[in-house]
């Protein structure tokens, strides 16, 4: 689940919005293979070009069904079906397409880019790197090339690679605007703030209404002064820009006006941002869909769920000996969002032994598989789960996470939705450690409401959702702390910025974690965050000062939805 507005998170350039043109002509190499094709033939190509470039998928498609039925696997056909398949979404399709003519024209720039760009889009990021890779061996001036192999590197958290292979996007094309986005936001997840926002005012420079920009300079600049606010009223006045651009001046001035001291225009401006944001949502939030998913989960976990089995232990489960032992590499961070767990997986990758992964989605993704396979929702198929399935559930995810067990014996899952299943992940990897980290309510809802998500987050744009949302969570925390006393830790923010080391040494002795002085100074450790508090980590732990009680009555509704259910 990406909750990260684009401008914060990762992503790559999609061909619907900015096409990347076929070649005017096949190359020699082409050629030599491929003889040019009859002059019908290269009629219909040329039409379905066009087509395509019209994002006239359908008649594209046809336009090249009649040039196959001409030439068949003719491969400039079959690349041009796999550009319309990803066009409309269909990666799989466009993989399926691409390869085919990948042995034919092995040696393509272009044809390997989009086979990368569509196993990136199918979250097949190490095989789209080593296409992109390719690509940039291929072509080594072209910036395309470049750009891709740094937002996947970046995507994997190898951030030094990704700032390099973005740098050289740079060299090769100056007005690259979304490889300087994209640099200033691996500078600024690398700890160089000074560097991140030096790019981020370039754009600026270049373009003062870019709101990408702006909106990671509201996230990692000290302070906006009256210039900038000026500049970010004059922005946010104009009524022509895309909705999305829109959203995210308002969040950015939002912080200016914070910090110019008025409140209360800030509180304006986020109630205009945050009820644009929930019109033009792609999905509607869908508040009691989240109260009965909260409602089932207590239900159905109530029950004992049978711990897994292994009576044939596979190398996934790295020689683990008993059925207790298995997922001890795992621990789960977890908790609203802007609640403070980017911070305490920082605190834990600030270990020796554990590997920091980030927003991975490994788990919901696989919670989300068995749902298909079983033709029902998460949790109404968990009663009919069998203790071999979670053995096998729980050695698939550890499978698709050893990558973050390569140079250290654990690793850290910070997902923002693992709250919902806890319960799941304990049945699946008995001696997995699940932390979920809860900060004070109002000042979390009101961190969500001033924050630029996704649809996926739809709960943040409004304050009556958000306290729904956030007494479910409560709710649901109680219960697994309840239920896995010995397993489940609930952390509370305020304590370990108020008083770290007791706080942090706890957090260590209940993840089975020796006590290493550098937990207490995570903000020293060095490693790609890739998200947007990646500033408040390089900082030394320190309390922060509330930020509700400066929007004083306005936020009283929210108050009294979250004292009365308690």
């Amino acid at each position: 689940m990406a909750w990260e507005c684009a401008a914060s998170g990762d992503g790559l350039n999609d061909v619907t919005n900015q096409p990347i043109l076929l070649p005017a002509s096949p190359s020699k190499a082409e050629g030599a293979i491929a003889p040019p094709p009859s002059p019908v033939v290269a009629r219909l190509l040329a039409r379905a070009r066009r087509e395509w470039e019209a994002h006239q998928f359908e008649a594209a498609k046809q336009s090249l069904a009649s040039a196959l039925a001409l030439a068949p696997d003719d491969p400039r056909a079959v690349r041009m079906l796999g550009m319309v398949a990803r066009s409309q979404g269909d990666y799989a399709k466009a993989v399926e397409y691409f390869q085919k003519v990948l042995g034919v024209w092995p040696e393509d720039p272009f044809l390997r880019i989009e086979l990368g760009l569509s196993l990136a889009s199918l979250d097949e990021v190490e095989a789209a790197t080593s296409h992109f890779r390719c690509a940039c061996e291929l072509a080594p001036d072209s910036a395309s090339a470049w750009f891709n192999l740094g937002e996947t590197l970046w995507r994997q958290a190898r951030g030094k690679e990704a700032v390099a292979a973005l740098q050289r996007t740079l060299e090769l094309e100056p007005a690259h605007v979304e490889a300087r986005l994209s640099l200033a936001r691996a500078q600024a997840g690398l700890g160089h703030f000074e560097k991140a926002v030096a790019e981020w005012r370039e754009v600026v420079r270049r373009d003062p209404v870019n709101a990408d920009a702006w909106y990671g300079l509201s996230l990692n600049a000290d302070r906006f002064d009256a210039v900038d606010t000026a500049q970010l009223q004059h922005a946010f006045a104009r009524r022509d820009l895309p909705a999305r651009a829109h959203y995210l001046l308002s969040f950015a001035l939002v912080k200016a006006l914070e910090d110019q001291g008025d409140f209360a225009k800030a509180f304006e401006v986020l109630q205009e941002a945050n009820a644009a944001q929930r019109a033009n949502a792609r999905t509607a939030w869908d508040a009691a869909g989240e109260r009965g998913l909260v409602d089932a989960i207590l239900a159905v976990f109530a029950d004992v769920i049978p711990p897994p089995t292994h009576s044939h232990p596979g190398p996934c489960l790295e020689r683990e000996g008993t059925e207790a032992g298995i997922g001890k590499q795992a621990i789960f961070v977890t908790g609203m969002p802007r609640s403070g767990t980017t911070l305490v997986e920082q605190i834990l990758a600030s270990h020796s032994d554990v590997e920091g992964a980030n927003e991975i989605s490994n788990m919901p993704s696989i919670i989300d598989e068995g749902s298909r396979r079983r033709g029902a929702a998460f949790p109404a198929w968990v009663n009919d789960a069998s203790s071999g399935d979670w053995r096998r559930l729980g050695n698939e995810y550890l499978a698709r996470t050893a990558r973050w067990r390569a140079h250290k014996p654990r690793f850290v899952d910070k997902h923002l939705s693992n709250w919902h299943f806890a319960g799941a992940i304990l049945a699946m990897l008995p001696a997995a450690r699940v932390i979920i980290v809860r900060r004070d309510p109002v000042e979390t809802c009101l961190a969500c409401y001033r924050h630029c998500f996704t649809d996926a987050a739809g709960f943040a744009t409004d304050l009556d959702d958000l306290a729904d949302y956030c007494n479910g969570f409560m709710r649901l925390t109680r219960f697994w702390l309840d239920k896995y006393p010995d397993r489940v830790f609930v952390l509370d923010y305020e304590s370990l910025v108020a008083n770290p080391e007791p706080v942090i040494r706890d957090v260590l002795d209940f993840c089975g974690l020796s006590f290493e002085p550098a937990c207490l100074a995570p903000h020293e450790t060095s490693r790609a965050v890739l998200t947007p508090s990646a500033m408040q980590v390089r900082q030394p732990i320190k309390p922060n000062a509330a930020r509700a009680g400066r929007y004083g009555n306005k936020l009283e509704r929210l108050r009294q939805r979250l004292h009365d259910a308690v």
